[in-house]
C-alpha cells in the first residue's frame, strides 16, 4: 500500500470521528443528552469537578519549563538557548502572551476540545517568530488531495486559510489525523447529568431546601381565587428567607405538612458519583481535586500522588505536545543536528523541599551531578571546586583500602 493510499483510508477514519468534535449549530457538542441539559464549554467548565480537572492539567503543563536541547559529540544533551524557537517555547511565543499563558491555553484545548491549534508565523526566510493560539471550535480540518491537510477558521471577520506546514497541531486521544476526540462530545452524557444534579439541587435551596406544605381545598377555586392563592403563597411562604414563616390558612384551607431530608434535596450520592465519573474522563485522582471519595484507594503520600499524576496522566498529554513541536516546527536540518524539545519536569519537584534535597543528594553521591550543576538548578552562584564530580567512597573493595592503609 503506498503512503498516499494509507492517507486516503485515513481520511475515511477521520470522516466519521471529525464531526463529533465540532459544535453543532445551537452550540452545543453532540446528539442532545439523555440529562436534557446541554453541554457547552461554559457549562461545563461551571462544573467545579470539570474546572479543578483542567485547571490542574493544564496548569501543571503550563508551570513546566519547556526548552529545546542539543545533542553534543560526546552523546549528552545540553540546553540550546541560542536557538531561534528556544524563546518562542520557552518565553514568549507571542506579543500578548507569556509561555505560561500560551500553554496552558493549548493544554485546556486538548483536554477539552481534544485538539489545540496555533497559527505560525515565519520571516521570509523561514524562521518562526511566534506562535498564535487560534480557538479549537472554529477550526475546520480537511485533507487536501494532494496529501497535505487543510486548516480553516475566522478570526475578528477575517477568514484564515492555512496549510499544515503554518499550523501547529497538536491533538488529543483517538490518534487521528484530521483531530483527536473531544471529552465535551463523549463526556456529554456525565457533564449533562452533572449540571442536571446542580440545577435540582439549587432549586432546592431557592425553595428552602424542601416543599414544606400542600395546600388543600373543600371547594373548587375560580381562576381569579386560583390566581390570589398561587400569588400569595409564592410570594410570602417560599423560598430560604421565608423559611418557618407561619402560614395563615382561610377560607376551608387545608395545611399538609410534607419533608424531605437535606440528603435527598441534595442528592449527595449523585453528586458525589459525577465527581469520579467527571475525574474518570479527566484521568485525574479525585483526591487531587480536593474530592475524598475513594481516598483509601489511592496512596496517602503526596510525592506518589504526584508520581501517578505524573505517570498516568501528564506523560502521554507532555508527550504529544513534544512531538507535535518535534515534527512540526524543528526543520529537517534541526532534528539531523540532534535538536530535540522536552518538558523539564524537575519543576514539579519545586514546590518539595524534602524531595529536592533527597535528589539532589543522591545525585552528587553518585557522581551523577556537581555541586555547582546543583546550585545552578537552586539559583545560587557557583562555588570553587564545584565543578568537580565526587563519589562517596566508603563502599570500597577490601583490597584498596588495605593498599590505602600501605601507603600511609
Amino acid at each position: 500500500m503506498g503512503l498516499f493510499s494509507w492517507i486516503k483510508g485515513m481520511s475515511t477514519k477521520a470522516d466519521a470521528v471529525k464531526p463529533l468534535s465540532l459544535v453543532n449549530a445551537d452550540g452545543w457538542y453532540g446528539p442532545a443528552p439523555d440529562a436534557g441539559e446541554i453541554v457547552t464549554e461554559g457549562s461545563s467548565l461551571a462544573l467545579s469537578a470539570v474546572w479543578a480537572c483542567a485547571n490542574l492539567i493544564s496548569g501543571t503543563i503550563s508551570s513546566l519549563p519547556f526548552q529545546v536541547y542539543r545533542e553534543r559529540r560526546d552523546g549528552y544533551r545540553e540546553a540550546y538557548a541560542t536557538h531561534p524557537l528556544y524563546r518562542v517555547l520557552h518565553e514568549s511565543p507571542n506579543y500578548d502572551q507569556t509561555a505560561v499563558d500560551f500553554w496552558d491555553y493549548m493544554s485546556m484545548s486538548v483536554d477539552l476540545f481534544g485538539n489545540a491549534y496555533a497559527d505560525i508565523v515565519r520571516t521570509r526566510d523561514g524562521q518562526i517568530i511566534a506562535l498564535r493560539p487560534v480557538k479549537p471550535d472554529t477550526m475546520s480540518v480537511t485533507r487536501t488531495e494532494s496529501g497535505p491537510l487543510r486548516y480553516r477558521w475566522s478570526k475578528d471577520g477575517r477568514q484564515y486559510d492555512r496549510l499544515d506546514r503554518d499550523v501547529l497541531h497538536i491533538r488529543g486521544p483517538g490518534g487521528d489525523p484530521l483531530g483527536g476526540m473531544s471529552v465535551l462530545t463523549f463526556g456529554r452524557q456525565a457533564f449533562s447529568s452533572a449540571i442536571a444534579a446542580d440545577r435540582a439541587a439549587a432549586g432546592m435551596f431557592r425553595n428552602g431546601m424542601k416543599p414544606s406544605m400542600s395546600v388543600s381545598f373543600t371547594e373548587w377555586l375560580s381562576p381569579e381565587q386560583r390566581k390570589i392563592a398561587k400569588d400569595g403563597i409564592e410570594r410570602d411562604y417560599m423560598g430560604a428567607t421565608n423559611a418557618g414563616r407561619p402560614f395563615i390558612a382561610e377560607g376551608g384551607m387545608t395545611i399538609t405538612p410534607l419533608s424531605i431530608s437535606p440528603e435527598d434535596a441534595q442528592m449527595l450520592e449523585t453528586r458525589n458519583f459525577s465527581v469520579e465519573e467527571i475525574c474518570r474522563f479527566f484521568g485525574v485522582p479525585p483526591v487531587m481535586i480536593g474530592h475524598p471519595g475513594g481516598a483509601t484507594a489511592w496512596p496517602t503520600s503526596v510525592e506518589q500522588q504526584v508520581l501517578m499524576f505524573q505517570k498516568f496522566t501528564l506523560r502521554r498529554r507532555l508527550k504529544r505536545i513534544e512531538q507535535a513541536v518535534m515534527m512540526q516546527l524543528l526543520s529537517a536540518e534541526d532534528r539531523a543536528r540532534g535538536i530535540s524539545v522536552d518538558f523539564n519536569l524537575e519543576g514539579l519537584l519545586r514546590g518539595d523541599s524534602a524531595a529536592r534535597a533527597s535528589f539532589y543528594q543522591t545525585m552528587t553521591q553518585i557522581g551523577g551531578m556537581t555541586i555547582n550543576e546543583v546550585r545552578r538548578l537552586e539559583n545560587l552562584p557557583p562555588v570553587a571546586g564545584g565543578d568537580e564530580v565526587r563519589m562517596q567512597m566508603q563502599n570500597v573493595p577490601i583490597t584498596e583500602a588495605t593498599n590505602a592503609d600501605e601507603s600511609l
